[in-house]
């Protein structure tokens, strides 16, 4: 909206992006990236604050690497220069740019020469994180040292009344130590920003915005069952009251008794009065014999699209279909970046079948996970659901390697249901991101009671992340792990082995398919 303070982020291709997104959202202030071809004029129409240029992976000196229309940095708009931002910079108004000689990558000592403006504040010698091949070796005309390291004698640039600030290091990772205060004074000090991104702030502009489209027709939200399409439909019906039209799908995908528990929980305690379908048969046929990943999604998501305009049929002024979309699932389905690579299909972002009737309401389709569940906290949802691991468009489909029949889908919801239990027994559940269990195309040779088995293998992930973009995974006790497996294989018929996944995201995903 033309009356919220932005600040653009222009995105050379780090790996950091989105973390810089991130560190300026905690600040309460409204952040937004766009791939580095953005035009001037386009600049202009959002009007930001402030403008960060991220850092990249490539030189400034090779063929094909990033630039952006010099202009967008002689604009009067403060802007920040992080890494490749810097040089960029630098190049662009007369500095010099060279390979290093010692490349830093890792940890450095900053060295603060003047205290005033982006580093009011921050202590004089500090880590930060680097990672950068080439350096500064002469600073712009008119531009001031401010921070220097042992490899980077032109660490930090500023030329405070053309507003242009550069630092060589990354202040928006954790390894800097003080990078959250360098933002902040970047917010704050240089852009004058007011900080008035909060949940509120959000509800309030959003439901004006919802009323304002969807107007005295009616709109279909498609319940999940999940935070975000649940916070998306409290929120929509705060709107446009009963003209809202909550529709819940069993798709026979769910997690043990997820259907119930959730239709309970939508009419009882938020008003939804949703409509149940069962579709779970419709599905499973659409799915028999089907084993790669990505049909697999697309079949789901067009079926699901099928039948909510089934039932949009029976409302002639139903115009509108509401998802909970969120701003990963945009930026990895590549409507942001353009050139990088889709890494996976997200029902809600893509599959969309071009005669779908309905149009789309998206209200967090700029939001993070926490953030929505900041939102939902602040519409007085119930904490035990808001804090619920995030769950796949797909449901159990992707964690059932391979064809999906109701078999397997039994046997991972039996053991799926004793993992997220046993996990809650512990008191973990609150600093997983999420845990789920994977059913794999592979069985295994057993022995149970003196005979031979020959049964699946189950396996376990847990992972510890943010935003889901990168995730580490959980570190069980052992004995924790132990009997976990041995409740599986013990309660659970055509499970005779567990695995635990160990991997990270990148290079791995969070989900297996």
């Amino acid at each position: 909206m033309k009356d919220r303070e932005t600040v653009l982020i222009i995105d050379f291709g780090s790996q950091y992006t989105q973390l810089i997104t991130r560190r300026i959202r905690e600040d309460n202030v409204y952040s937004e990236i766009y791939p580095h071809t953005i035009s001037l004029e386009k600049v202009k129409e959002i009007d930001p604050v402030g403008i960060i240029l991220s850092g990249g992976p490539m030189s400034v000196y090779d063929e094909g690497a990033p630039v952006i229309d010099e202009r967008i940095i002689k604009l009067g708009i403060p802007v920040l220069g992080i890494c490749y931002g810097l040089q960029f910079i630098s190049r662009s108004l007369g500095g010099g740019v060279e390979p290093a000689k010692d490349r830093e990558y890792g940890k450095a000592i900053l060295r603060v020469t003047d205290s005033s403006d982006l580093f009011k504040g921050v202590t004089k010698s500090s880590i930060v994180w680097m990672s950068h091949g080439d350096y500064l070796t002469r600073a712009p005309e008119n531009f001031t040292v401010t921070a220097e390291s042992d490899h980077s004698p032109f660490c930090a640039i500023s030329n405070v009344k053309e507003k242009i600030f550069g630092v060589q290091f990354h202040p928006e990772v954790a390894h800097t130590v003080e990078g959250k205060k360098i933002i902040h004074n970047f917010l704050f000090e240089i852009c004058k920003c007011k900080g008035e991104w909060t949940p509120q702030n959000f509800i309030e502009e959003s439901i004006s915005k919802i009323k304002s489209v969807i107007g005295n027709s009616k709109a279909i939200c498609a319940l999940s069952g999940g935070v975000d399409s649940t916070v998306a439909a409290v929120l929509v019906k705060k709107a446009i009251g009963e003209n809202l039209i909550s529709i819940h799908i069993d798709t026979g995908l769910m997690r043990k008794d997820e259907s119930q528990k959730i239709g309970k929980m939508f009419d009882e305690k938020l008003d939804l009065n949703h409509i149940h379908i069962d579709a779970s048969e419709r599905f499973l046929k659409k799915l028999k014999g089907v084993t790669d990943p990505e049909q697999k999604r697309k079949i789901i998501g067009n079926t699901f699209i099928e039948v909510f305009e089934e039932e949009a049929k029976k409302y002639t002024d139903a115009k509108y279909l509401v998802q909970g979309t969120l701003y990963p699932d945009v930026i990895e389905s590549t409507a942001v970046k353009g050139a990088s690579a889709t890494i996976k299909t997200h029902h809600n972002v893509g599959g969309l079948p071009e005669k779908m009737d309905l149009k789309l309401i998206e209200p967090f389709r700029e939001l993070f996970k926490d953030e929505v569940r900041s939102v939902g906290r602040e519409l007085n949802i119930p904490e035990e659901f808001i804090e619920r691991h995030p769950f796949p468009g797909p449901g159990l489909a992707v964690r059932v390697l391979g064809e999906v029949t109701k078999d397997k889908l039994d046997i991972l919801r039996e053991a799926d249901d004793i993992f997220i239990s046993e996990i809650k027994n512990a008191v973990l559940y609150n600093q997983i991101w999420q845990a789920f269990a994977v059913l794999l195309p592979v069985q295994s040779v057993g022995v149970m009671g003196d005979q031979r088995t020959y049964e699946y293998v189950l396996a376990l992930r847990a992972v510890t992340s943010v935003d889901g973009m990168t995730a580490d995974w959980f570190q069980f006790d052992h004995d924790f792990l132990a009997n976990l497996s041995n409740k599986i294989i013990n309660k659970v018929r055509g499970v005779n082995r567990v695995v635990y996944d160990v991997s990270s995201k990148p290079p791995s995903t969070i989900e297996w398919e």
